[in-house]
């Protein structure tokens, strides 16, 4: 199984829990499409399992919040890391794996490779399937918020920050 067809998996399996089937068949369609700077700049991460993807997500210094967002002037950029948060990107587990600590050992490894880069802290914007893993974690929400896709279909969402200066990652790698 491939990154795109382990996140449309992921989506249809989890999202059912959180969202209508409206809103499942939409994020199943807009935000499983898989962000090759993502893995062109060696910050996404997937977990194998007997030859089978079932986990993957990175992060990203680059502007870009999420996925499914369409493309929008200023989305490459680079941030800063002295100033600004890097982002937490495409965060997907199979549904049978789930509360397994995959998605935590994704976002260890994130912490600790935007920490060695500089950054000081972490930002995403959750939908609901996601919310319990980041919050157990140690992120912190910012507000509610909205995701609108495409086709009108509009999910509800969380933003969410992790400060990557003091022993976070130490209390939440286990």
């Amino acid at each position: 199984m491939g990154i795109a067809e382990l996140m449309r998996r992921s989506v249809l399996e989890v999202f059912p829990r959180f969202h209508d089937e409206r809103e499942t068949v939409a994020a199943a369609r807009y935000l499983t499409e898989p962000d090759l700077a993502l893995i062109d700049d060696g910050t996404y991460f997937v977990v194998d399992v007997d030859g089978q993807l079932v986990a993957c997500g990175g992060w990203s210094r680059r502007n870009k919040l999420y996925t499914g967002s369409g493309d929008a002037p200023g989305d490459d950029r680079r941030l800063d890391p002295a100033v600004e948060p890097a982002r937490v990107r495409a965060m997907f587990v199979q549904g049978d794996r789930t509360r397994r600590g995959l998605g935590r050992a994704i976002l260890t490894r994130c912490v600790e490779a935007a920490k060695a880069e500089g950054f000081r802290s972490l930002v995403l914007m959750a939908t609901m399937p996601g919310v319990p893993l980041y919050r157990s974690f140690g992120f912190r929400d910012v507000r509610c918020s909205q995701v609108p896709l495409p086709n009108g279909v509009v999910l509800d969402g969380l933003s969410m920050e992790y400060s990557l200066s003091g022993n976070e990652l130490a209390e939440h790698a286990t």
